[in-house]
Parts: C-alpha cells; sequence; structure tokens
C-alpha cells in the first residue's frame, strides 16, 4: 500500500532511465496498487516492464466489496497478479483455498498467478519447513496449469526484517519446490529483504530464477540496481 498515482508515475519515470540497458532477457514486472494500474498501463505502453496486479478475486463479478475481478485487470492490460502474499494470508484471513481460487481464476483471463509459499519464523524453528511448503503447494497447485504460473519462495520471517534468509538455503528450499512440480521449467522466485547489497549472491544460485521485491522497490535507482543485477 504505497505510492498513489502521481507518485508511481514518478516513479516509473526515474525507473525507465535506469532500466534502459537491462538485459532483454530479464522480465520486469511492477505489481501497483489497483488506483494506479490505469494510468501506468498508458505510461508503459511500448515499453518492456509489463503490470501486475497485488491480488485478484475467483468469481467474474458479484457483490464482493473491495475485490477486483479478472476482467478488471485484464482490461487494462494486467499480465500478472500475486496470490497468497505472506501480508495477505497473515491479515486477512487468506486460507490456501481462496489462495487456490484466486489462482484459477487469473489464469482464466489469461494473467499469470504469482503463488507466494513460505514458512513462519516459529514452523522454521520447529524443523517444519518443508512439510508447511509442501503442504502450502499441494493445495494451492489444485487444477492449476502449471504452464503459466510463477512460485514465490518468501519466508515470512525474512520480509520487512532485514533478516535474509541464506542465499544457499533459499536456493535449497527453491530446489525442493521444484521437486514437487510437473513442469519444472516454471519460474521460481525469492522474496524475503531482497535488497541491492544481496542480490547478485541470491542470483547467482542456479535454482532461483528472480526475486519478488519489497520494501526496497520502492526506491527507483534501489530496484534498478536488483534488476540489473551482476551475472
Amino acid at each position: 500500500m504505497h505510492k498513489t498515482q502521481e507518485e508511481s508515475l514518478g516513479f516509473v519515470q526515474s525507473f525507465m532511465v535506469e532500466v534502459e540497458k537491462t538485459p532483454n532477457l530479464r522480465e520486469i514486472v511492477l505489481c501497483a496498487p489497483f488506483t494506479a494500474l490505469g494510468a501506468l498501463t498508458t505510461k508503459l505502453e511500448y515499453t518492456r516492464v509489463l503490470l501486475g496486479a497485488q491480488n485478484i478475486h475467483w468469481e467474474q463479478k458479484g457483490a464482493y466489496t473491495g475485490e477486483i475481478a479478472g476482467s478488471m485487470l485484464a482490461e487494462i492490460g494486467v499480465k500478472y497478479a500475486i496470490v497468497g502474499h505472506s501480508e495477505r494470508r497473515q491479515y486477512f484471513g487468506e486460507t490456501d483455498e481462496t489462495v487456490n481460487r484466486r489462482a484459477i481464476a487469473a489464469q482464466r483471463h489469461g494473467i499469470t498467478p504469482i503463488l507466494c509459499v513460505g514458512e513462519t519464523k516459529e514452523q522454521r524453528d520447529g524443523g517444519e519447513t518443508e512439510n508447511i511448503i509442501l503442504n502450502q503447494l499441494q493445495k494451492d497447485l489444485v487444477d492449476v496449469d502449471q504452464s503459466n504460473l510463477v512460485i514465490a519462495y518468501e519466508p515470512i520471517w525474512a520480509i520487512g526484517t532485514g533478516d535474509t534468509c541464506a542465499a544457499s538455503e533459499a536456493n535449497r528450499v527453491i530446489g525442493l519446490i521444484r521437486a514437487q512440480l510437473s513442469n519444472k521449467n516454471v519460474t521460481i522466485q525469492y522474496g524475503g529483504s531482497v535488497k541491492p547489497s544481496n542480490i547478485d549472491e541470491i542470483m547467482a544460485q542456479p535454482e532461483i530464477d528472480g526475486a519478488l521485491v519489497g520494501g526496497a522497490s520502492l526506491d527507483a535507482t534501489n530496484f534498478a540496481r536488483i534488476v540489473n543485477f551482476s551475472e
């Protein structure tokens, strides 16, 4: 919940200058607040930056005050939607069942879901990391088309805390996730206190395909540095 329309447009203007020389193989997605998506659609037209939403509802339409339908997002050119972010699970009662329904709805409208999974500190300290994540995947991926999917491993204990999961451990868990998928080519990202100072090490890991960036993405220069990581 950051940036008004005006602030979002100013961010994009600065950001685009910073990523003009980013290798074309790198896909850049901005998951902006709903209020900014319309303005950004126009601003980003004919650029390489794609738009994502931060959530999507499972129904086509109806009495679901405060929610957003896939048709509304697709109409303005949204290509991705985050589903199951830890903050949605923690603060807004999101369950694996609703996450699954949101992912299916996104795909129904040609939108790629970015499915977030991860464990809490208590679960990790209790040695439950693998079981928690495998259970999430089993429930979240029912009837989901793995040819149109991104998964983000976001250890909840590392989000916004500055306590980044060691790159080697993130790589191990993401390898575990990949082993459970029928499509081994699914893009799997790491998210959790990703910042300019650790992006190079994170992206050097063989199992990690990208990053889901939170607080560090709010500054155009910092986010561009992350996008332009050194291989």
